[in-house]
């Protein structure tokens, strides 16, 4: 009986709650509507809140609530997770404001939806890039920011994402190896452009065994003419890794290549 009661008295606070809400709705009260898309957004419910703001918006412009207004409804998307168009209205907000109460947190907010939004590794880096871009933005306007550390480690993890496709693609090429052209070129080319644009990257360990690995199978699979200039380029790359990398989980295996290597050039002598 107490649990029935329970769940009569639960529906009975729901239904009361859609009609308050479909009231509200139906309202051309714009002032009431306010309050309401307000109380909506201070109590979490952030559909409710967007659907009243995004009415609110055009309404309100000219008047010292339309600021607030789009505010909070880039905050309402964002905390929906619709990142994306919260970013998008947060960059309507400070295009709109540029000196307005919020466009500091709009420019954050923007970039940090944005870094939220980003793909998957393996998928196309778009996102990213535009995250990026934001969030180095919102630092160049706001160079005293509190926000700044946390946007330059936001910035950080999106470069390594970048990287961390770079690696994919390098790792592809090797193991094609020489099926249908010289990958492993290509391998090394990719690895050192993600070197090169991103030097102190965690994957570059990573990038650099590989640049040795491919440079030992392109001598390996070489035509006799160019044997010799690449191995002794790849005991060149070998020094080189030894040098950055003393302590590497890779050493042995350079080790390896750096002894086969030898061998090659030595018997060519």
């Amino acid at each position: 009986m107490k649990k029935h009661l329970v769940v009569v008295l639960l529906a009975a606070l729901v239904l009361s709650s859609c009609g308050e809400y479909n009231k509200v709705l139906k309202s051309t009260d714009y002032e009431y509507k306010y309050e309401a898309a307000k109380s909506y957004f201070a109590k979490g419910r952030y559909v409710r809140s967007a659907t009243l703001l995004n009415e609110l918006i055009t309404i309100l412009k000219g008047t010292d609530k339309a600021e607030e207004s789009l505010y909070m409804l880039g905050m309402s998307y964002y905390n929906q997770k619709d990142y994306f168009t919260a970013s998008q209205t947060f960059v309507t907000y400070y295009n709109t404001y540029p000196r307005g109460m919020y466009t500091e947190l709009s420019r954050f907010h923007s970039g940090k939806a944005l870094y939220l939004d980003s793909p998957e590794a393996r998928l196309d880096q778009s996102g990213t890039y535009q995250a990026i871009r934001e969030l180095q933005l919102f630092m160049e306007y706001f160079p005293q920011s509190l926000k700044k550390s946390e946007a330059q480690d936001m910035i950080f993890a999106l470069q390594d994402k970048l990287v961390r496709k770079e690696l994919y693609s390098s790792r592809l090429y090797y193991n094609l190896g020489n099926y249908m052209g010289n990958n492993y070129l290509s391998c090394v080319i990719t690895a050192q452009n993600a070197l090169k644009d991103y030097p102190y990257t965690v994957y570059r360990e990573e990038l650099s065994i590989l640049i040795l690995r491919a440079k030992y199978e392109m001598a390996v699979n070489s035509v006799e003419e160019r044997k010799d200039e690449r191995y002794r380029d790849t005991i060149d790359e070998y020094y080189a890794f030894k040098n950055e990398f003393p302590e590497s989980k890779y050493l042995k295996e350079a080790e390896k290549i750096f002894k086969g290597s030898s061998e090659k050039v030595t018997k060519e002598e």
